[in-house]
């Protein structure tokens, strides 16, 4: 602490650099604890579960240029198919797919007389054995029993009857929150009630990174080939890509005039939905490292400059018997103290970023977390940096400087 007076003496005489150092230091803690923050956002939204079996998951997508009669009879043929591959545990058909390129919402209503419905909710037709395709772990009731799936075109009549529900926890929460959802009504498509025969415990709705809610609903309506899309579950992750190739030559077997618009594990439909998330993150780190670089160059310019403009004092220093270690120490103390007075700076206006990046991106709030990482990091950056320069300074004989001087 004794080190402090002088220092602050010898800053006041110093201003501009002293403040080039501080404002070098708060610019890049306001942006650096800002990069971070988005940089995390981007990571957790990258590794979100989505509730599928996603590592054994097989994704293909098929379409037709003409219109066929037929094309439910020949998804019941396709899906059977599918389910007799071998190393196949199950196939079904389904609107859309968690990181898909579509999304159906729907609103669900507690009652047939509301003017507004309780939530809007992400619509998912799924076709037999959805669950076991899909890995979904139910934590009530029971699965879609066969006599409740319905084939898409039952949707065209003037009031589609579907008899039963499938939703997941958050969404029963939602609904009934005073108990179990299981045997509640609720009303999708006119005045027929569905009942919510199940309740699995998590599935992300088509695109997660979205505007809509998390809400979601599944319902026993199996989708055409050429509406919806395949989904497969492998015994083993392992034979995912032969299987995939097997899964559509077998297609093409039942109906070569069809067109695969797409073939696909669903890691890659995940490492696809997010490629500009990963170069964002990518962006931004590099961002951070050269705004870091930046400081740190600047802190070593300043304080080789520092030494430089004080050899005379180090040796008055030196000679009034001063040790290496206390003429380090100085130049380190030093640098915390401009380094501190650049981290306050600094945090405070990386709030002032965060709040005008939450009025324009609608962004949640800026962590606390994420501001003493990046005041360590630029207290670090900021010793290490000043440590050469202070070195040789410690090592200029006082004999050699008094002389020079």
């Amino acid at each position: 602490m004794m080190d402090f007076r002088p220092i602050l003496s010898t800053l006041r005489r110093h201003k501009t650099a002293a403040a080039l150092i501080v404002l070098e230091v708060a610019l890049s803690c306001a942006i650096v604890s800002n990069a971070l923050f988005l940089i995390g956002q981007r990571l957790e939204r990258m590794q979100a579960p989505t509730g599928l079996a996603e590592s054994e998951l097989l994704h293909i997508r098929l379409n037709d240029i003409a219109h066929r009669d037929n094309d439910e009879a020949l998804t019941r043929r396709d899906l059977a198919t599918l389910r007799a591959l071998p190393g196949v545990k199950a196939a079904t058909s389904v609107n859309h797919v968690p990181f898909g390129n579509g999304s159906s919402d729907t609103g669900v209503s507690l009652s047939f007389d509301q003017t507004s419905p309780t939530i809007t909710a992400a619509l998912y037709l799924v076709g037999e054995n959805a669950l076991a395709t899909l890995g979904l772990k139910l934590v009530e009731g029971r699965d879609f029993l066969p006599e409740e799936v319905q084939p898409a075109s039952a949707l065209d009549a003037e009031e589609p009857k579907v008899p039963a529900v499938i939703l997941d926890r958050g969404t029963a929460a939602r609904l009934f929150p005073e108990g179990s959802a299981i045997g509640k009504s609720l009303y999708v498509f006119g005045p027929s009630p569905m009942r919510v025969v199940g309740v699995v415990e998590h599935m992300s709705i088509p695109q997660p990174d979205g505007p809509r809610s998390g809400f979601l609903t599944l319902l026993p309506v199996q989708p055409s080939y050429n509406e919806g899309n395949y989904l497969v579950r492998v015994v083993d992750a392992a034979q995912r890509d032969l299987l995939l190739k097997d899964a559509v030559a077998a297609l093409q077997a039942v109906d070569s005039r069809r067109i695969v618009m797409e073939r696909e594990t669903f890691d890659d439909m995940r490492h696809a939905y997010f490629r500009q998330d990963r170069w964002m993150a990518a962006l931004l780190v590099a961002v951070c490292i050269a705004l870091l670089v930046v400081t740190a160059f600047g802190i070593v310019g300043l304080a080789s400059f520092w030494v430089q403009q004080r050899t005379r004092m180090i040796g008055v220093r030196r000679a009034l018997g001063a040790s290496r270690v206390q003429i380090l120490r100085y130049f380190q103390a030093e640098n915390f103290l401009l380094t501190t007075m650049g981290i306050a700076i600094g945090m405070t206006a990386a709030y002032g970023i965060n709040r005008l990046l939450m009025s324009l991106y609608e962004l949640p709030p800026l962590p606390w977390v994420c501001l003493p990482i990046g005041a360590v990091t630029l207290w670090a950056l900021g010793q290490v940096a000043v440590l050469g320069p202070a070195r040789r300074a410690a090592a200029l004989p006082p004999v050699v400087v008094m002389r020079g001087a």
